[in-house]
């Protein structure tokens, strides 16, 4: 019973996969995506104009132009955008990358807006009907981010969660005062670039310049909340200074032949395995196939970016999944000969497993170190060189399955009860 539900799974999940993957699917949610050097794009550089703002807070202040124009252009539905930003002669530059995107000029108006920070009140508006309740609607206020001096993340001295302290001008405490006067117990949004970013609840009327908002927040929350607040509070005007339509790199016909250069390599791959390992082969191809089908799935999915060096990442992981098979196809020829075959084959698994862990957690912490998701400064953090490191790591944990769960499972419906052995010929 145990190895009809495994597989069954195993048939249930190839046939999804393969019907995501496969070109026949016309779905276009399930698309590819590709990177610039695949499907071109655009890259524009901004350049920030930070000279009225304080040595100590440039920083703080670039990084919420850069999260504004992530979320900016991620509202406008461009996959997998690149910002990041830079210093170049002396000046700080934002660059975005954006795939897939030729005509640019509708993203560089969305983007180029200096981020506009307002605090709103929520005020009931009657019905016409008669009977029906009121609706609700936002009327935004005078106190916007320029009012704002700073968000910071501090923790609550009575609860010790992690809270966001505001500090405002003198002005702007004034505004914030009569604002909270007339709003104890309603909500009062603050709305950035007219979404809303938190809705903090007035307790109570407040005279100084100083407000803080608490909740329910971890301190990665709080610290992006403050980053969002302090993009308001610090409109750092940006200039577009260079905008350029990027063909795909490497060019129709790189493609294709990086394309055929793959098809012909796991070609022989496929190959090599019948001819060295006869039957076994066989089942270690099927196990092959269903590893490709479940990682393209996968990157249609989540979806990932596809570069060239993540094809390459790709490849990679192929060979480490027949490598899996190999050491496991050789530990059976030993065993078969001093067991019954079933048993031969339970043990090579086991054994091999060693071997299979060791060489894969190896791979698995180099792409770790290659992907720096922790983003520190001493190592490596290329985009390009991240998208190999992520499709290689995704491909070992699929090879894992697959070499381990798919490969043992066929070969025990192969093999059988009657112990009748997978021949090497």
């Amino acid at each position: 019973m145990k190895k009809i539900w495994s597989l069954s799974f195993i048939a249930i999940l190839t046939l999804a996969a393969a019907f995501i993957s496969l070109p026949l699917n016309v779905n276009k949610k399930f698309d590819l995506k590709l990177g610039l050097d695949l499907a071109g794009g655009s890259r524009l550089v901004f350049e920030a104009d930070v000279t009225k703002i304080s040595t100590d807070r440039k920083e703080t202040a670039l990084a919420g132009v850069r999260d504004v124009i992530e979320r900016r252009v991620n509202l406008f539905g461009v996959s997998e955008p690149t910002v990041q930003t830079s210093r170049f002669e002396g000046k700080d530059r934002i660059i975005v990358e954006l795939p897939g995107i030729k005509d640019t000029k509708e993203a560089v108006d969305l983007i180029g807006k200096t981020a506009q920070l307002v605090f709103a009140e929520v005020r009931e508006v009657p019905s016409d009907e008669p009977g029906a309740s009121p609706s609700a609607e936002l009327v935004p206020t005078d106190l916007t981010g320029a009012d704002l001096e700073s968000a910071s993340v501090v923790f609550d001295s009575q609860t010790g969660k992690p809270a966001i302290s505001l500090q405002f001008t003198s002005e702007g405490g004034n505004k914030f005062a009569a604002i909270t006067k007339r709003n104890v117990g309603k909500p009062l949004p603050i709305v950035l670039d007219q979404e809303i970013v938190t809705q903090p609840t007035v307790q109570e009327e407040i005279i100084s310049n100083q407000a803080q908002i608490t909740g329910s927040f971890t301190v990665e929350e709080a610290k992006k909340l403050s980053i969002q607040l302090n993009a308001g509070a610090l409109p750092v005007p940006i200039n577009l200074v260079q905008e350029t339509t990027v063909g795909a790199t490497l060019g129709a016909l790189s493609v294709r032949q990086s394309i055929l250069a793959g098809i012909v390599g796991v070609s022989m791959v496929a190959l090599f395995m019948i001819l060295a390992y006869g039957k076994l082969g066989i089942v270690a191809d099927l196990g092959l196939f269903i590893f490709a089908v479940i990682t393209i799935a996968l990157y249609k999915l989540i979806p990932i970016t596809l570069t060239l060096p993540g094809i390459a990442g790709f490849m990679l992981s192929v060979g480490m999944a027949v490598d899996s098979n190999i050491l496991i196809f050789e530990r059976f020829k030993e065993e078969k000969l001093i067991r019954a075959i079933p048993d031969a084959l339970e043990v090579s698994f086991g054994r091999a497993w060693d071997s299979i862990r060791d060489a894969n957690i190896a791979t698995l912490v180099t792409a770790f170190i290659l992907a720096n998701p922790l983003d520190w400064q001493f190592l490596h953090t290329s985009g390009p060189v991240r998208g190999f490191a992520i499709t290689l790591a995704m491909g070992i944990a699929i090879s894992l399955f697959t070499g381990i769960f798919v490969s043992r499972n066929l070969l025990r419906l192969f093999i059988g009860k009657s112990g009748e052995p997978l021949k090497n010929d």
